[in-house]
């Protein structure tokens, strides 16, 4: 049976060759006026983003400050210097000009400046936010979806936890959405981006409820979308039509559009962020290298769902075949489907069960909506992986 919903998309998309030039009059809509401009490394500066950013602010009147240095995974040390920085200059707007790091980790610091005690009492479950300052997006890297959704992913770098918080306080004001941004992106993060956003919408799709039909039928589109259009960028970095289809499905791949009816599982995604936290990997290749272990541990469980995803999306027959397909398809843009592939080698019985260890929190939760799983189920899925 379908399940009932509250769909909540607040943030406004401007998308297009000439949506950078809008700016600074989106900025002033939503009341920016001391802000801080938050980016990660040097490719921002390089490509002339950031010129053109400072160049807009000022001709507009806009005070701003500015901190870089995010990294992928972005650290809860540079959300707290972020925090920091705002206090002291009154920032009262936040632009994340990036990827979904340098959102989370902007969402972060949005959380923090009202709060009176350690921003990662979030995280671990000590308190929910209650404020957020604003913040709008330029967008470069189309992956995590976090311009259009209520997550945001931080690592503790005491311990390398890596823990997710949702809240509508965090949703974008604006996202500034140009594809030709992400002509420049290499091979292997566009190839890790388009798994991110196959696997926001397989996360949702993969549901004990199976009677929602449109939803359903938009997430097939979604995802036959990225898998036709990911090859042609990879060989036609400019090919504009195609990286438009790619950034465009990441927004819509996280604005819960495509869990309207459904429930989200996100067990993938919860034993991924234990692989980047304590390998530092890229979030999507960490993903195709679970995925296809996650989905053989449930799918004798929910063969209907398997067989309709291998029809509808990868165009064969079998919940096995489709598995199969998936993974063919991960291997053909360059992506892991092991954890040997991902980090070089086997990881040790220690390893795992750390892994174990940081996803159920000490032992003490199950993760996952269609399958529910245990430290003992998790163990299996990351020995599976293992090879």
């Amino acid at each position: 049976m379908m399940k009932d919903f509250n769909f909540y998309a607040p943030t406004r998309v401007v998308f297009g060759r000439e949506a950078e030039e809008k700016l600074p009059q989106l900025i002033q809509q939503y009341g920016g006026g001391r802000v801080l401009v938050h980016y990660g490394g040097g490719s921002a500066r390089r490509s002339g983003l950031l010129d053109k950013v400072e160049k807009m602010l000022t001709e507009a009147g806009i005070n701003y400050v500015e901190l870089g240095g995010v990294v992928p995974n972005p650290l809860l040390s540079k959300v707290k210097e972020g925090i920091d920085l705002c206090r002291k200059e009154n920032v009262n707007f936040i632009l994340a000009v990036g990827g979904g790091s340098v959102i989370d980790s902007s969402k972060a610091i949005g959380y923090g400046v009202g709060y009176p005690g350690d921003v990662w009492d979030f995280w671990d479950g000590k308190a929910v936010p209650q404020t957020c300052l604003p913040i709008g997006v330029m967008l470069t890297i189309p992956a995590a979806g976090s311009e259009m959704s209520s997550s945001c992913v931080i690592t503790n770098d005491e311990g390398m936890l890596k823990r997710g918080v949702n809240s509508d306080l965090c949703r974008c004001k604006f996202a500034i959405m140009n594809p030709e941004r992400t002509y420049t992106l290499p091979p292997y993060q566009t190839a890790a981006g388009a798994t991110d956003i196959m696997m926001h919408t397989m996360e949702r799709y993969f549901s004990k409820y199976e009677d929602a039909i449109l939803t359903d039928a938009i997430a097939e589109a979604l995802l036959r979308t990225v898998k036709e259009s990911t090859p042609v960028v990879l060989k036609e970095p400019e090919n504009y039509e195609h990286r438009a289809a790619i950034m465009w499905a990441s927004s819509l791949s996280h604005n819960d559009l495509t869990e309207c009816g459904t429930e989200k599982d996100f067990a993938c995604h919860k034993l991924e962020h234990e692989l980047s936290g304590l390998f530092g990997v890229t979030h999507g290749a960490g993903l195709a290298a679970i995925w296809g272990s996650w989905a053989r541990y449930v799918k004798d469980k929910h063969q209907a769902r398997f067989e309709k995803f291998a029809r509808n999306v990868m165009g064969v027959e079998g919940a096995e075949k489709g598995i199969e397909a998936t993974e063919a398809f991960f291997r053909s843009i360059g992506m892991p489907t092991s954890i040997p592939e991902l980090i070089g080698r086997q990881a040790t019985d220690e390893e795992i069960a750390t892994l174990v260890d940081k996803c159920s929190r000490g032992g003490k939760m199950n993760i996952g909506a269609m399958e529910v799983l245990n430290p003992a189920d998790m163990k299996a899925i990351y020995q599976l992986a293992n090879g």
